[in-house]
């Protein structure tokens, strides 16, 4: 039975998942951590837990979502795994840290290799399936573990809410057709574990999310 660990990391209260077996497997899904005592926290947590880091992935490449790449790839060597679309998130990384007065220190990793739909995320245990949703970033990824049935939704489903889709390069009538066609269609017992927030079900968000009542698919 896989175990989920959840950090909630940096300024934006940024959800960083560990979701790891009884060998110690371990896959990392949006290393947020920033602040030095965030990276202690979840060094400590991999050395006490003797865990192996098979991936580091990323659902997409906002700045929160990347402070703690540079971290994993550091200490262990292995750089993240993201969509190519997104790529253009981590140029401006730098600059928009600046803005927000945030010295980042290090310069985020691009990924080691790019991923899509097509691509096999294999561990010993389990599997990972890939989504591409876009529409709040282009390049956005949901990863899901079948046998499981859990969903790591970054910023495209939360509880109670969906994505933003203001940005420039936001599409509100993409993302919600991505949702609607490969999410809602799993079933309703799937625990979801959103980029922000407290954790929900596909079941839940189906009858009770107030922006996916106001859509029509059709």
């Amino acid at each position: 039975m896989l175990q989920i660990k959840t950090f909630v990391f940096n300024p934006w209260g940024e959800n960083t998942y560990l979701i790891y077996d009884n060998t110690g497997e371990t896959v990392i899904i949006d290393c947020g951590c920033f602040m030095e005592q965030e990276e202690k926290e979840l060094l400590d947590f991999i050395e006490k837990n003797n865990l192996k880091i098979s991936y580091l992935l990323n659902t997409h490449l906002h700045i929160d979502h990347i402070l703690g790449n540079h971290l994993i790839k550091r200490h262990f060597g292995i750089a993240p795994l993201a969509h190519e679309n997104d790529e253009f998130l981590i140029d401006q990384a730098l600059s928009y840290a600046n803005q927000l007065g945030i010295a980042l220190g290090n310069d985020p990793p691009y990924p080691a290799q790019y991923i899509d739909e097509r691509s096999k995320l294999t561990c010993k245990n389990f599997e990972i399936k890939i989504f591409h949703i876009p529409g709040h970033t282009p390049g956005h990824l949901v990863y899901y573990i079948p046998n499981e049935k859990v969903l790591f939704t970054g910023d495209v489903l939360f509880n109670m809410s969906i994505g933003r889709t203001d940005l420039i390069y936001g599409n509100y009538e993409v993302l919600m057709r991505g949702i609607f066609q490969k999410l809602l269609v799993l079933p309703d017992d799937t625990k979801v574990f959103p980029g922000h927030g407290e954790p929900t079900t596909i079941g839940f968000e189906r009858s009770n999310n107030p922006f996916l009542k106001h859509f029509n698919i059709n």
